[in-house]
């Protein structure tokens, strides 16, 4: 299904991209793996009807969480998308099995926080001073103890100049969910993934909102790897060259931007190509 993202066209309807490679019987269909993370935030509803109407491609897209890379290796997928940081990605790329990475899009970490907000950091694009404001005030703060997010937020504490820790500062070992039901719980703050925050609020929500979004110190890049024929057979690199082309596109690109999830009216996605070597992007 479609989301409402529209944006980055003239609104007519066009052949394939001079730039896209046409796709042939053999290659039509792309096997997609994917972290959940564009499909939960309702991208991949608005960029893959796209694609293949522009291209002729049909895409197979699995979402594969925690791990999309082992099916790759096993030939199950022609390209995979997952954050840049992705565990398995550095032995993917390096022992031959996927080509180099091309920064796509992102989304943000979230700063989330009780609606009365006690600490008036809704709408900061500081997020040191967001954390200054809520050690001030010694409103609590709870740690979410999955490894990206604790380090994010102890870069933030960092940046705050390292305030004393006592009495609002909680780190009990809580992770995601638990995490999160603790700070509603406490009338108090936490970072998580503004994807899976808006998921879980659609199943069991809490009394949190998201308040800080903009500090690029908060970007979660995603790239996309094209698998290579190294080791394993049958993979559609036409295919996959075809996606990863028009993910590139600079009309892509915008309607990446244009992109609004149902029901928030703020921007959460964000185009990351530009952020590549010249030599991958449309000519």
């Amino acid at each position: 299904g479609g989301g409402n993202g529209g944006g980055g066209g003239s609104g007519q309807r066009q052949g394939p991209s001079s730039t896209i490679p046409a796709p042939t019987v053999r290659t039509r269909l792309v096997r997609l793996y994917s972290v959940v993370t564009p499909i939960e935030g309702g991208l991949y509803g608005d960029l893959l009807p796209d694609f293949e109407h522009r291209t002729g491609y049909q895409v197979k897209l699995t979402g594969a969480s925690p791990d999309s890379y082992g099916p790759a290796r096993a030939g199950k997928a022609d390209v995979v998308i997952s954050h840049y940081g992705h565990k398995e990605l550095e032995a993917f790329v390096s022992d031959g099995y996927g080509s180099w990475p091309q920064t796509v899009f992102f989304n943000p970490m979230a700063l989330l926080g009780p609606p009365s907000d006690p600490a008036a950091v809704r709408g900061l694009t500081d997020g040191a001073e967001a954390f200054r404001r809520i050690a001030a005030t010694r409103a609590p703060f709870v740690v979410n103890n999955i490894e990206g997010v604790k380090y994010l937020g102890d870069i933030f504490w960092n940046a705050a100049g390292n305030p004393d820790r006592t009495g609002w500062y909680q780190d009990r070992g809580l992770h995601e969910k638990a995490a999160i039901t603790s700070a509603a719980q406490q009338n108090g703050y936490v970072f998580w993934g503004l994807t899976p925050f808006l998921t879980a609020q659609q199943h069991d929500p809490v009394s949190l909102e998201p308040m800080v979004l903009e500090d690029p110190l908060l970007q979660r890049i995603m790239v996309s790897v094209g698998v290579t024929t190294k080791h394993t057979s049958g993979i559609n690199t036409h295919g996959a060259a075809a996606f990863q082309q028009y993910l590139l596109e600079p009309r892509t690109q915008a309607r990446i931007r244009a992109f609004r999830y149902p029901g928030i009216s703020q921007q959460i996605w964000w185009p990351a190509g530009r952020n590549n070597a010249a030599v991958f992007l449309p000519h």
